[in-house]
């Protein structure tokens, strides 16, 4: 899709920006901040003019049952890229557990708008390839605020693309009309189950110091699958200017590097998943 590719070509370029990018900010752990803070409020414009307006129409006028139908049609095709990082990190049982999830998603939730394996128990995971790559190894590098996709790392952001081949919401066997429908339904979806967050960026001293350090936070907390310290040591990331607590993780939401996440989603998880 012409869209998807031009915004993984930005990614990649500011990556390749990143690798000569100066600034005189000097916050330790975010060498990139004045690049980053410009994106950031590019990222935030998008979406005050745009995707948070269409989301809270969606809300006023659909109806709670249909939207619930909605997200969990569209988690369930992205289900797929989970189960490909989980044989990937070398997850045989979670790799099993997943797979008998989407298929019972698939076939019992009626193509996956209802989902009747969290009724019977069958857990749920949350993998991408930023995260394989975090199990093996691979260092996160800095905080890279990418156009349209939001928060990532060095790491994280070049994952997209992997990511992106995984999903079957994208896909070279799907029409381009169904593929648009499909991407542009799960950007105002994702948008819509985070507008509760909104309140929470909107009264932060400082909004990208917030969202950077509640991301970060987050993902390490992903990449560790949970086996971090309850204080996770923040303090090379932290604005001394800034008084507001970083938030804990979000239950359930995911901030996965392939979001599509504007900015004051940040906090919450990513547009697709």
């Amino acid at each position: 899709m012409l869209a998807l590719t031009r915004a993984i070509a930005g990614a990649l370029l500011i990556l390749s920006l990143a690798g000569c990018a100066t600034t005189n900010m000097g916050t330790p752990g975010d060498p990139l901040e004045r690049m980053n803070r410009a994106t950031h409020k590019f990222n935030d414009s998008v979406d005050r003019a745009v995707l948070r307006p269409v989301a809270v129409g969606y809300t006023k006028h659909v109806p709670q049952i249909v939207r619930t139908g909605v997200n969990n049609f569209l988690d369930n095709l992205g289900y797929t890229t989970t189960i490909v990082n989980d044989l990937l990190q070398l997850k045989i049982k979670d790799t099993l557990i997943d797979l008998g999830r989407f298929t019972v998603n698939s076939t019992l939730g009626i193509g996956g708008i209802l989902d009747p394996a969290s009724h019977f128990g069958i857990p749920r995971n949350d993998e991408d390839f930023g995260q394989t790559l975090g199990r093996w190894g691979v260092p996160s590098g800095p905080y890279v605020v990418v156009p349209f996709f939001g928060p990532s790392t060095v790491r994280d952001a070049p994952s997209i693309y992997v990511d992106v081949q995984t999903d079957l919401r994208i896909g070279d066997y799907l029409d381009t009309t169904t593929e648009w429908a499909l991407v542009g339904l799960s950007f105002v979806n994702r948008r819509s189950e985070l507008l509760a967050f909104d309140a929470s960026y909107e009264s932060a001293y400082d909004p990208y110091a917030f969202i950077r350090d509640a991301w970060l936070q987050r993902r390490e907390y992903q990449v560790k699958d949970g086996e971090v310290p309850d204080d996770i040591p923040l303090d090379e990331f932290e604005d001394p200017e800034d008084p507001a607590p970083v938030q804990p993780p979000v239950e359930g939401a995911s901030s996965s590097a392939t979001s599509l996440i504007p900015a004051s989603e940040a906090t919450a998880g990513g547009m697709f998943r």
